[in-house]
């Protein structure tokens, strides 16, 4: 029980959810809430108590009522103070509470689809700061694209990178166009 407890107080200090990249925090809070084994409240429906269960169907409805709790508190302790606020006073069940921030925020990550391709294919690099330092920000941006489950072939990306090198680099970029075998993002 130590255990479970330690981890849950690490994953107490995971960034909170602010209204934006939901997609990397669903994705973080969906691993958590795995690894707390009370993920399975987002995709089944609370157990109908009934007046003839047996004792087993209703440890089942308790043990569900709890884990739902659980995990409600969870993805409201991701959230920021403001959006906390917003959803604590909802008289909903974790998978009602998940379902409806998925449709709000997934509707916004559309549009940031739109601007995270516009960041990768507008970056141009400077000569101003250390090349290793934008080539890891562009490796986060080909991430984010990542999570928002969008596919680049990687031969595209790594041929778009080295055009983005700046002028200063324009040996080194004719040098690496005309290698004969093929590079990859590393």
């Amino acid at each position: 029980m130590s255990n479970v407890k330690e981890m849950t107080s690490k994953f107490g200090k995971l960034e909170k959810f602010e209204g934006v990249d939901f997609r990397r925090w669903q994705n973080k809070r969906h691993f958590l809430l795995t690894t707390l084994k009370v993920v399975y409240v987002l995709s089944t429906s609370m157990p109908e108590h009934r007046d003839d269960e047996t004792m087993e169907e209703a440890r089942n409805c308790l043990k569900w009522e709890n884990d739902d709790y659980i995990c409600r508190g969870h993805i409201l302790n991701g959230m920021s103070g403001s959006l906390f606020d917003v959803y604590q006073n909802y008289d909903q069940s974790a998978k009602e509470l998940w379902n409806e921030l998925e449709s709000k925020y997934m509707a916004e990550d559309a549009s940031s689809k739109k601007f995270l391709v516009g960041n990768f294919m507008n970056y141009k690099m400077t000569d101003s700061r250390p090349v290793m330092e934008q080539y890891n920000e562009l490796l986060r941006i080909l991430g984010q694209i990542a999570q928002h489950k969008m596919e680049m072939d990687e031969s595209i990306s790594v041929s778009s990178i080295i055009d983005k090198l700046s002028p200063y680099w324009k040996d080194f970029k004719h040098k690496l166009k005309h290698k004969k075998e093929e590079l990859s993002i590393v």
